[in-house]
């Protein structure tokens, strides 16, 4: 899947908040209601993953940050 068609964190979100409201619906049916958990369940995989990646993607930038705030304090 390439970046355009792949779905965003907020898009996955918001379907999730979709669902939620469903499920809370007691008119859902059974049926519809166990696949609307599926789907949410990988949606919250999808979010989780997201979330990982970007906590990884901070800390790499605080540690460079860091690192060169320590060179540019050295050189004073």
């Amino acid at each position: 899947m390439n970046k355009k068609n792949e779905k965003s964190f907020e898009d996955a979100l918001q379907r999730l908040e979709e669902i939620a409201q469903l499920l809370e619906n007691e008119s859902t049916p059974l049926e519809d209601s166990i696949q609307l958990f599926e789907e949410g369940i990988e949606l919250k995989d999808f979010c989780e993953e997201k979330l990982k990646s970007a906590k990884l993607k901070i800390n790499k930038i605080i540690k460079k940050i860091k690192i060169l705030l320590l060179r540019i304090l050295n050189k004073i």
